[in-house]
């Protein structure tokens, strides 16, 4: 059931290069709630890594879900954490911030045996099935077993500040869809080689 709640609709496209480099080691995600530094796994997850690089700088090129427009702006920037769950996980990426939107393509997963969700703090990509990888991704808060081998882990959050930070996400009011009563808007992802 609760792999349902990661589902993300509406990303259709052909899969497309990631139009990053996969060099940086770290993304800085800024919130309304403080900063969550992330380090990256572009060893095991180059595409995915490239890809949310890319989207977090510009530099990859996407469609905007109400206008059709394709940008080569942060895609990230001014978006929400549109689900949260307490003890599982805290969900962002959506250019509309509904849960149903995305890049305007898709991209395959790149699951690796060895990194499994046996721990809390995981940053991987939420998706609807297989190979349907888009902008939207979460940072579990609880080891997540039932997720292994379902969903692409891309990175980690990276130092004791930043879990605070996703603990204290995961602790605000929700409501309808688990969405935050208030929003938790992500200002910005600093990507640092």
């Amino acid at each position: 059931m609760a792999a349902v709640l990661l589902l993300v609709t509406g990303c259709g496209g052909d899969d497309e290069d990631a139009g990053a480099s996969v060099s940086a080691a770290q993304a800085t995600i800024t919130t309304n709630h403080g900063d969550i530094t992330v380090t990256l796994f572009p060893d095991e997850a180059p595409e995915t890594v490239a890809n949310f690089v890319g989207l977090a700088t510009g530099d990859k090129e996407w469609t905007d879900p109400e206008s059709g427009d394709k940008k080569d702006e942060p895609l990230y920037d001014d978006t929400v954490f549109h689900r949260v769950i307490p003890g599982f996980m805290i969900q962002g990426g959506d250019p509309l911030g509904t849960g149903v939107g995305g890049p305007g393509y898709e991209f395959e997963d790149e699951i690796v045996d060895s990194l499994t969700f046996d721990r809390p703090y995981l940053l991987a990509m939420a998706n609807a099935g297989p190979d349907t990888n888009g902008s939207q991704f979460f940072i579990t808060t609880a080891e997540t077993p039932h997720l292994d081998g379902l969903h692409t882990i891309f990175g980690e959050v990276a130092d004791d500040a930043s879990k605070a930070v996703v603990d204290e996400i995961s602790a605000v009011q929700t409501g309808e869809m688990d969405a935050p009563v208030e929003p938790v808007v992500i200002e910005s992802v600093v990507v640092a080689d």
